[in-house]
């Protein structure tokens, strides 16, 4: 067995390598110049991070923790011509607006009532959107991301980013974790100010794989302090989430009542999201489940969950853990109709590509389907037993309890 479980984790080691960098060139934070006549577009975004300063004007902050959250203005320049979907990292430093994301402006903001300055002068239709990136990520790399999200999108929201302590090291999963657990507070109390903020009409949060974990449990600490999520946090859009199915559904009860809207973003083809099973005893993600399959479908009918599968939908990303923001009709999605509280049951949404989208219990495929489904992978990773999969019972029972803990004794 000691043997068996050895070549497992070799196998998991010899595939994982692909969660790590992308090999750019670590350091594209200093800010550069734009050229005379140089035309590029630009993203204006509120940094909010529990990252330790770096001292490094290249990098900024790193991936250990700080004792207090600091907040940057950033301004990212794209490049014209570009594919959607994609972050054209710079071949070398410093990078050439013309052809790569570049930082135009750094400044760093030092109270409230700057931050609240600064989305006066960048408001939105008073719409604002909260980002948190996932695990291995370094701080330019969400940076980055972000901007290509609210680019490619279209969205009309002011663009803030939660960027937690990731070390961005393969071997860094259960730092990252517990990172996320060590940021929740400080994330729920910025979800708060913004919120307070009188300039603010709606908050929608889009979480990406481990950063829906700490969106989630700041979430549920917001309920049980104040028996409910902020009424100004209208949509919650979890893409890949690396959650256990069981703990999120006591997040999700916990969380109080209204709550946002939720949409999930799933995919069976999830690499990532398989490595991650692995990791945590190959307890079956979140991210990972088919939506229109029993006991699911009936669950995110009951819990008013829009569950969307893009197991078909097809990016670069080798790990098929990106697709929310890879794929231009994706992340179109997201900024024109999700972020905004529409449905996606009327005759005016189509994709090019096959989406089953599991909404009010009914599944539908909105738009064409272009080729057959991808078959999961990883299966030579798994443990012989079977994976341990929630009955609809214990899904039911998580989902209808009490919010309220309740004692192990009387």
């Amino acid at each position: 067995m000691k043997l068996l479980r050895s070549t497992h984790l070799a196998v998991l080691i010899g595939f994982l390598p692909a969660l790590t960098g992308c090999g750019h060139p670590s350091g594209a934070m200093q800010p550069v110049a734009l050229a005379a006549g140089t035309r590029t577009m630009q993203v204006d975004m509120l940094v909010a991070t529990t990252r330790q300063p770096s001292g490094d004007p290249a990098t900024l902050f790193n991936g250990e923790r700080s004792t207090k959250p600091f907040m940057t203005d950033v301004a990212v320049s794209i490049p014209p011509k570009r594919e959607a979907g994609t972050v054209q990292w710079p071949k070398q430093l410093p990078p050439n607006p013309a052809t790569d994301f570049a930082v135009t402006r750094v400044k760093q903001i030092d109270t409230i009532s700057e931050g609240r300055a600064w989305f006066r002068q960048h408001i939105q239709g008073g719409h604002a959107l909260v980002f948190i990136h996932g695990f291995n990520n370094k701080y330019e790399d969400s940076v980055f991301r972000l901007a290509q999200i609210v680019h490619d999108s279209g969205m009309q929201a002011t663009p803030i980013l939660f960027t937690w302590p990731s070390r961005a090291q393969l071997t860094g999963y259960e730092y990252d974790k517990e990172s996320t657990n060590y940021s929740r507070t400080a994330l729920e109390q910025s979800l708060r100010v913004l919120a307070a903020d009188p300039d603010v009409k709606d908050i929608t949060i889009l979480a990406h794989s481990m950063g829906t974990w700490l969106a989630m449990e700041s979430l549920r600490q917001m309920g049980i302090r104040d028996g409910r999520v902020n009424a100004k946090i209208h949509n919650v859009i979890l893409a890949s989430p690396d959650i256990d199915i069981q703990v999120f559904a006591k997040q999700f009860v916990e969380m109080g009542d209204p709550k946002p809207k939720f949409t999930i973003f799933v995919s069976q083809d999830d690499r990532a999201l398989a490595a991650s099973s692995f990791i945590t005893g190959n307890v079956s993600r979140l991210g990972a489940i088919d939506p229109s399959k029993e006991p699911y479908r009936s669950r995110l009918e009951k819990a008013g969950i829009t569950a969307i599968d893009l197991t078909k939908v097809k990016t670069e990303d080798s790990l098929h853990h990106g697709k929310f923001a890879e794929s231009p009709e994706i992340v179109q999605l997201i900024g024109q109709r999700l972020m905004t509280g529409q449905t996606l049951t009327d005759s005016n949404v189509s994709l090019g590509q096959g989406v089953a989208a599991v909404v009010g219990g009914t599944a539908r495929t909105v738009g064409t389907v272009a080729g057959a489904a991808v078959a999961a992978p990883l299966t030579i990773i798994e443990q012989p037993a079977r994976r341990q999969q929630p009955t609809g019972t214990e899904l039911e029972d998580s989902l209808n309890n009490d919010r309220q803990s309740k004692p192990l004794t009387q």
